[in-house]
């Protein structure tokens, strides 16, 4: 298409003395080889007229042009609105409440907003709290003197017409010399360090999609008012959030390149928006208590047993995900009420009390299916193994007794050894398939931001080079093959079905690992085994896992891996969460006891300093 209009111009390039013409999205000619730009520009056909007249027009000044490359001013907390709003979307297409849109993440957000003065307020930081400091002398070789670059903070007496005209004087003085596409990027570049949980962060919105669901109906909240929450059942665990975000249900990596036309990035803005790796489970957590703490919000609603959020419910998730047995439940059940979790002044997060944290609910559920599998089969790599070969000479007989299969598959004991490789097998697939999707996956966004406009040549010639060699690349080796696009589900395995991971083992009894006795039904094994209950100190201690794991049982460090796959977290978090609910099953003080004061000696001189009558009368 760019052939014909440029086959009249046969002039070569001034730089590499090509002549290989192409037409920018402005009307003006560049060069293909060293993407040089000219000031000649397209010649426009106008069919008004009667007669065919070429009108070729040159640009004269930056006025126009500037104004058409940066967009219109925006600010840094439209962009993040705006990935708020299509992560919402997101959200609800998800199935979570559809109060959690307009009701509780808006009303979050004006909190935030109001909280942080950055609207909302009579004076924002944003215009009344900061203006462009022109250097004192420039040189050719200097950096961009004008533009954001340079902030100094004010006084609060200055007015924000003051802040807003500075700012716009900044903008359209010179397109080339501004350092970013948004009004405020400097501000959150240089004050981002020093002021805690106020400044947005895109890990900050996901811990917002986090806090949402968990306190559904904070009305009032932007007004300053204690807010009335009420429990959502459709609330979503962290690990579920983070893993809908790894796979591009969430927007979340490169969400700016969904910005409309006339928001422009570029410059300091890569800083704030452009991120390429999904957050630790542990970071967006930190963030989530943080910015509960910051926008001082009410006690969170007491989390039910008819709540997705309670142990029982994620508990029974989490079993049906590790294709164990559904009488597993009961026993989990029982451990929920001995160690005192299930209750709702335990379950609920209130920010305001100083002692209260954010609970990792899936965590604890994982850590729950953990300890009842150590009450049950022991795992110290003997007592499960031996248990196993009870069942499956068990399942044995049975099958021998009975002609039918089906009847048999119904009456079968659970065998972990069988669940152990059938699990295991389903695990490394698992594990090679994400590695693979990770590897095709392009983290680089189709929209590029540039650094400053001097580079933008530089990177638009990179670009082209790079999709020129996967094109000649696709040619030699073949249509690269298409991803396929799963619906965002809860659940990582599917057990029992057609073209599955494997059988199901849900139906199958622990009649193997039970016995009767006083009445009531008791554990086979009847010893129990756990790690040094010692309690530690965050800020402190460091982490113990990489000390401990070479001494634990290869059966539960194998379930650890297992686990923290499911959850997308480190095996530490789930050994720690495991650690921290049997002490409170063992209810063991932890604390060393105080020493004792040292007796000391009696001598001639302690003796006359104890009574100093003897000493006045001597």
């Amino acid at each position: 298409m760019d052939e014909e209009h440029t086959a009249g111009y046969r002039e070569p390039c001034a730089q590499c003395s090509e002549v290989s013409w192409g037409i920018t999205e402005e009307g003006r000619f560049y060069c293909r080889s060293c993407h040089n730009v000219i000031e000649r520009t397209q010649d426009v056909v106008d069919t008004s007229f009667v007669t065919n007249s070429q009108v070729s027009s040159i640009s004269r000044g930056p006025q126009k042009k500037a104004k058409l490359e940066h967009g219109r001013e925006w600010l840094v907390c439209e962009g993040f609105q705006f990935i708020l709003q299509q992560q919402a979307e997101a959200l609800l297409d998800m199935g979570v409440c559809p109060q959690f849109k307009d009701e509780v993440l808006c009303t979050l957000w004006r909190r935030y907003l109001q909280k942080s003065q950055q609207a909302y307020t009579r004076a924002p930081v944003h215009t009344a709290r900061f203006r462009l400091s022109q250097q004192g002398s420039e040189s050719d070789s200097a950096p961009e003197s004008l533009g954001l670059s340079e902030i100094s903070w004010l006084s609060g007496s200055e007015t924000e017409t003051e802040g807003a005209s500075s700012v716009s004087a900044g903008r359209s003085s010179d397109g080339a010399s501004s350092c970013s596409g948004s009004l405020d990027a400097a501000f959150y570049c240089s004050a981002q360090k020093g002021r805690g949980p106020t400044l947005m962060t895109m890990p900050m919105t996901l811990a917002l999609c986090h806090l949402g669901p968990s306190a559904v109906g904070a009305r009032g909240a932007a007004a300053g008012r204690p807010a009335q929450v009420r429990a959502g059942r459709e609330a979503l665990p962290l690990a579920d959030l983070l893993r809908f975000a790894a796979k591009g249900h969430l927007p979340y990596v490169n969400a700016y390149q969904d910005f409309p036309e006339e928001m422009r990035l570029y410059g300091r803005d890569s800083r704030i928006f452009r991120v390429e790796s999904i957050p630790s489970y542990e970071k967006v957590q930190r963030e989530a208590h943080r910015l509960a703490r910051f926008l001082d919000l009410p006690r969170f609603p007491p989390i039910t047993q008819d709540c997705l959020l309670h142990p029982s419910l994620l508990c029974l998730k989490y079993l049906t995900e590790a294709n164990l047995p559904d009488e597993m439940h009961g026993w989990v059940s029982r451990l929920v009420g001995q160690a005192g979790i299930g209750e709702e002044g335990y379950l609920t997060f209130d920010p305001v009390r100083r002692n209260g944290q954010l609970l990792s609910y899936d965590v604890q559920a994982a850590a729950l299916i953990i300890v009842a599998m150590k009450l049950l089969f022991g795992l110290n790599d003997k007592t499960e193994w031996t248990l196993s070969n009870k069942a499956n000479k068990e399942n044995q007989g049975s099958q021998d007794r009975e002609c039918s299969a089906e009847t048999s598959s119904a009456d079968q004991s659970f065998s972990l050894r069988r669940w152990y490789r059938t699990v295991q097998q389903a695990l490394e697939a698992a594990r090679r398939g994400e590695e693979q999707d990770q590897a095709r996956k392009s983290w680089k966004s189709h929209k590029p931001m540039y650094p400053s406009k001097k580079e933008k040549s530089v990177f638009l010639k990179r670009r082209r080079v790079v999709e020129q060699l996967q094109m000649n690349f696709q040619r030699l080796s073949g249509p690269a093959p298409q991803p396929q696009g799963y619906a965002p589900s809860s659940f990582r395995f599917q057990w029992g079905e057609e073209g599955g991971d494997g059988p199901s083992f849900h139906h199958q009894s622990l009649g193997c690992v039970l016995k009767e006795k006083g009445g009531s039904t008791r554990p086979c094994s009847t010893r129990y085994w756990h790690t040094a209950l010692r309690s530690c100190e965050p800020s402190h201690c460091k982490d113990h896992f990489p000390e401990v794991e070479p001494t634990l049982p290869r059966t539960y460090a194998w379930l650890l891996d297992l686990f923290s796959f499911l959850l997308g977290v480190k095996p530490s978090l789930v050994h720690a969460e495991v650690c921290n609910l049997e002490g409170r099953l063992v209810k063991k003080r932890t604390r060393p006891r105080p020493r004792k004061p040292k007796r000391k000696k009696t001598t001639e001189r302690t003796r006359r300093q104890a009574s100093p009558r003897e000493t006045v009368s001597a």
